[in-house]
């Protein structure tokens, strides 16, 4: 059993680091209230986090590479920790939204060499193993993530969902320390600093754009100031990619169809399967007024099925990295679509069977991409491509929130609009999107506070069923291009196992592609 120690002190780590998040999507009305602040300002604590998470993976994973990738994921976790600690303690939001984007910089360190370190421990079959505990880890810890912080907001404190890393991560140092061998590159390569200041910049300034503009307009200064500068340091990215020795991502892979369809599928996977969960959370507990623990419990099913799925696959996979990605979009298509059928009697049943269906996705797809973009690279280059595809995946995350904003509040709008009894709609929208419905129904006057709970109820489900279809369309895109696109065939035309050729060995980029 020792031989397994790593992948637990590896597990442990990623299940942290996921969990966080989702697990304050329940808790973000009880954090505006402690804090007294707006339900709009603390959105920034899901927001930060995966932000800084998805910013910092692609030049952690590459300096991985050169400095060590058992080193970085050892600082990764106790500056994590050290961030959850300071999360807990926060005596305002600003300190806290400070304290989230610390705590992603730890994640990053973490998630940037989870991929790397597992394919330098196991080869062959245990790889696959390795990769289905670690996929289904994956999607346990993100569906899982309300359910806990719902427990823990309710029954403790919010604050709580922050103090509850700290015996979980300390374990995971003392696992890594004892088990967990130090890798890294060959040489002293220079460093491709610029490359990761200016992916970062684009891609924060992308995101932070994308937030201000359902706040702000599309065309206000600021926004755009915030996209043009996106635009002009991902200019710069692709130039300093194409021009530096060694790159913190070798754009010339990109060429190759096989892994342009599982980069993409990385970025649209978790906007598809997770970014709308934190717009259904607010609608069950703003608007339904549901507890954080039943709000939460809805989402359970999600949880479960992810979970049924990896495990499987782990028994009986590995899976044609084609069928089995390209499947489990299709499936988390089928289940954002299967919600999209709300209105304004709907309650948070109604969103069961398409969590589920979804979760059956999540869990075919997680084990099968990280395995799938692992046999891209030679080992040597692990490091870059494990932080890249995480990288992907949790920007999608991030875009997806901001993207999903920006139509669920325009929908909103246009409902309140047609209706015509809300004398400023676009102030009412961006009221309801920030979690204020109740005191909105409870402003209006007495004998026209049931027509208003109607409609407000009638505008959420609308605002939700536009972003759920747009998760679908997201899915379903990405589906049929990794249909399309990836190839990963063996020499007797057999679909190899993900990470190996005939005989045993590790794949290198040709020959995986």
């Amino acid at each position: 059993m020792r031989k397994w120690w790593p992948l637990a002190a590896i597990c442990l780590g990623t299940f942290m680091l996921l969990v966080d998040v989702t697990i304050v999507t329940v808790a973000l009305p009880a954090m505006a209230a402690d804090l007294g602040t707006t339900l709009s300002d603390v959105e920034w604590v899901v927001d930060i986090y995966a932000l800084a998470l998805a910013s910092l993976l692609l030049g952690v994973g590459s300096r991985a590479d050169r400095i060590g990738r058992r080193k970085v994921y050892l600082v990764g976790l106790i500056v994590f920790t050290a961030a959850s600690v300071a999360c807990a303690v926060a005596p305002n939001a600003g300190v806290l939204i400070g304290a989230r984007a610390v705590q992603g910089l730890g994640a990053a360190g973490m998630f940037g060499t989870t991929i790397a370190l597992l394919g330098m421990h196991y080869s062959g079959r245990e790889r696959g193993v390795a990769f289905a505990v670690w996929g289904a880890t994956n999607s346990v810890a993100a569906a899982a993530g309300p359910v806990v912080g719902g427990v823990l907001t309710q029954y403790l404190d919010w604050r709580w969902i922050f103090f509850v890393n700290l015996p979980v991560c300390l374990a995971a140092v003392v696992l890594t320390l004892r088990s967990v061998r130090e890798a890294k590159g060959q040489g002293r390569q220079r460093a491709d600093v610029l490359g990761m200041v200016t992916f970062t910049v684009a891609s924060g300034a992308l995101t932070f754009g994308l937030i201000r503009a359902h706040s702000d307009g599309w065309t206000a200064s600021f926004t755009l100031g915030l996209f043009a500068t996106a635009a002009v340091a991902l200019a710069l990215f692709v130039v300093v990619e194409t021009r530096h020795e060694h790159p913190v991502l070798d754009l010339s892979l990109f060429r190759r169809p096989s892994f342009t369809g599982i980069m993409i599928s990385a970025l649209f996977l978790q906007g598809a399967a997770f970014a709308y969960l934190l717009f259904e959370s607010l609608w069950m507990q703003s608007v339904l007024g549901y507890e954080p623990v039943e709000a939460g419990l809805y989402i359970l099913p999600m949880c479960a099925s992810a979970f049924l799925v990896s495990a499987l696959a782990g028994r009986f996979g590995p899976w044609p990295p084609r069928a089995s990605i390209g499947g489990g979009l299709a499936l988390i298509a089928l289940g954002s679509g299967m919600q999209a059928t709300l209105d304004a009697g709907s309650s948070g049943s109604s969103l069961v069977a398409g969590l589920v269906v979804a979760g059956l996705g999540v869990g075919l797809v997680t084990p099968s991409l990280s395995a799938a973009a692992l046999a891209t690279v030679p080992p040597e280059r692990g490091g870059m491509v494990g932080g890249a595809v995480n990288t992907f995946r949790q920007l999608g995350f991030a875009l997806g929130i901001a993207v999903f904003g920006v139509i669920f509040q325009s929908r909103i709008e246009s409902v309140l609009k047609a209706d015509g009894s809300v004398p400023d709609a676009h102030e009412a929208a961006v009221a309801l999107s920030g979690g204020q419905a109740r005191s909105i129904v409870s402003g209006w006057p007495e004998g026209e506070r049931a027509e208003m709970a109607h409609l407000v109820r009638e505008a959420f489900a609308s605002g939700l069923n536009a972003v759920l279809v747009v998760a679908a369309a997201l899915g379903a895109a990405a589906s049929l291009l990794v249909v399309a696109t990836v190839r990963v065939p063996t020499a007797d035309g057999r679909q190899p196992e993900a990470g190996t050729i005939p005989g045993g060995q590790e794949t290198r980029a040709d020959a995986a592609l």
